[in-house]
């Protein structure tokens, strides 16, 4: 592709490079060592959240200079830089996780910033972290300048004793570890071959979830979620990212064109039928506010209802994401569902063709145990359901791939931060049948919605994973199992009924029903409900103290900016 196909007069590049009075503009980038032909080129944004803080972003540079090469070939120029993440692995079981969800608001809001501010024409995103997956794809949609997305890739398993192991069985190694069944050199073991190398963490958490649904909105080139991150064969795929984003932009193609309402339907069915991370019903609604889409909690959660539940993933199953690389990758799941009715196969894609399209060589591998057909799924909905009622009125979230009962019905076990559950969990301060509630967690009240990876995994791997219920206005790890409710709403900092709750009391469960009730008396809730006061928030100062007065309700997203319904001037059309 030729750069003179391009007309710079409609980019929004042509503002920091065409012109007389563009001369000083010019002047850095000949200080960098641009040509003028290079100049007259397109921008593209190459970024990437690549650092040192976790495996999960440390192959990332490799990749954006494949994509750079990818972008070069095609008559684009491209221009690098990177954003943060914050690793919820390392962030998890402390304070640090109250950064974790108001990263992926910082992720967006940086490469906005740094994409204004240049005048770039189109983008190239590459993560590989919970976060910043959902961040990076945000900011495609809110710029709106042809773009292409690129997960970095999943680590390999790690072996432990003969079987295949992740970071969840590390995590859960702790509560075996807390309650004998497992000794200290044992624990160290493990962990010393959990996670072997570079990539996000292997089953399907949110990271290995936001993947799927990269490849399922259309942001994605197909198959390119698949290869694990020390696979070199990434970088050939990083390269067509690059020469796929200067075909967009040579057929003006923008984000919003490919995520539309039936794109997101894809999306979420995907995260059903492969018994994704609960994260995905906060990160849909998310990315749904940026182009101005309603699709909140509870719409998610009708297409969960409706999604056979056909990957044996963990944590609810046994395969790991290499697993399903081996047997053909994402579009052997989309070709499932789209064969089982199940998806909008008419929804355009990054490749300028429909979803429909790209799967017409994709032959359904049935010599194979990774991925059922819909004919014969592991269950007839989906491995995440959505549930309301008196307890949760604006909605809560809870992945039910994996579990045997899918009712439960017990007295109320309060605690007011993840610390003093997780210390009275560690001490085993619990009975079988407790309804174990970790409220002021909450996008507000948090601040920051904590994830609850290390409490759940402490009780499963106590062997308690199927003998209590833990309920939170927080949220829980992709890698969390057991009957552990999430996203409930309203939280507890703005006086929703879960912080009315009170040791004892009954609360039921019907995951079949999609039902979460407080069985108590409504009068007795409002004499409580005049009674409470809201707790101080003590974070003062800060990123965090921004997050929390602007967030809003996990049920849409825990966005903290009006969205693409209140736009006015798009960046793509300066």
């Amino acid at each position: 592709m030729d750069a003179r196909t391009f007309d710079k007069s409609k980019l929004p590049s042509r503002h920091v490079t065409e012109g007389p009075s563009r001369a000083p503009h010019r002047s850095y980038y000949y200080a960098m060592g641009l040509t003028e032909d290079e100049i007259r080129r397109p921008f593209v944004g190459v970024v990437s959240c690549w650092n040192e803080a976790a495996p999960c972003n440390i192959a990332l540079q490799r990749q954006a200079q494949s994509a750079k090469t990818g972008v070069k070939e095609s008559g684009g120029t491209p221009r690098e830089f990177c954003t943060i993440t914050v690793t919820d692995g390392i962030a998890m079981g402390h304070q640090g996780m109250k950064s974790s969800l108001v990263s992926r608001e910082v992720i967006a809001d940086s490469i906005e910033l740094t994409m204004r501010g240049h005048c770039y024409d189109a983008l190239v995103g590459i993560a590989g972290c919970d976060k910043s997956l959902p961040g990076t794809m945000m900011a495609m949609l809110r710029l709106n300048v042809p773009s292409v997305f690129m997960y970095g890739g999943s680590i390999m398993p790690g072996k432990y004793k003969g079987r295949d192991v992740t970071v969840v069985d590390v995590f859960e190694g702790v509560g075996m570890h807390s309650s004998g069944k497992m000794t200290d050199e044992e624990l160290h073991d493990l962990e010393c071959v959990a996670c072997p190398g570079a990539g996000a963490c292997g089953g399907q958490f949110t990271a290995n979830t936001m993947a799927c649904v990269s490849e399922a909105i259309g942001l994605a080139l197909p198959g390119s979620a698949g290869a694990p991150a020390p696979y070199t064969s990434r970088d050939q795929y990083a390269v067509e990212s690059g020469k796929a984003v200067m075909r967009l932009v040579a057929d003006g193609i923008r984000p919003r064109d490919i995520v539309t309402l039936k794109a997101f339907e894809n999306a979420a069915t995907v995260v059903a039928a492969t018994g994704g991370s609960t994260n995905a019903a906060l990160h849909l609604p998310a990315m749904a506010n940026e182009c101005g889409i309603d699709f909140d909690l509870f719409a998610v959660a009708e297409i969960f209802k409706r999604t056979p539940y056909i990957a044996d993933l963990k944590p609810g199953g046994k395969y790991v994401a290499k697993d399903v690389f081996d047997i053909g990758g994402v579009p052997q799941i989309l070709k499932a569902l789209l064969e089982g009715g199940y998806l909008h196969g008419d929804c355009l894609t990054v490749t300028g063709k429909t979803l429909a399209q790209n799967l017409e060589q994709v032959t359904f591998n049935t010599d194979q145990k990774v991925v059922y057909p819909v004919s014969n799924p592991i269950s007839p909905t989906g491995g995440v359901v959505g549930l309301s009622g008196s307890l949760a009125p604006e909605g809560g979230i809870v992945k039910v791939a994996g579990l045997k009962k899918l009712t439960f019905r017990g007295p109320a076990r309060c605690f007011d931060c993840e610390e003093d559950a997780f210390r009275a969990v560690s001490n085993r301060e619990y009975k079988d049948g407790d309804v174990i509630i970790i409220r002021y967690e909450g996008p507000k009240g948090g601040p920051g919605m904590r994830e609850m990876l290390s409490t759940t995994a402490a009780l499963y791997g106590q062997g308690a994973g199927d003998k209590v219920a833990l309920i939170t206005d927080g949220r829980f790890s992709g890698a969390t199992r057991g009957f552990c409710i999430g996203h409930v709403g309203p939280e507890a900092a703005v006086g929703g009924p879960i912080g009315l709750v009170q040791d004892g009391d009954i609360i039921a469960i019907d995951a079949d029903k999609g039902t979460l009730d407080l069985e108590v008396e409504a009068a007795e809730l409002e004499r409580r409900r005049k009674a409470w006061k809201a707790p101080p928030n003590p974070y003062q100062s800060g990123a965090i103290r921004k997050f929390a007065d602007q967030v809003g309700p996990a049920r849409y997203g825990a966005v903290t900016h009006a969205g693409g319904k209140a736009e006015v001037v798009c960046y793509a059309d300066i």
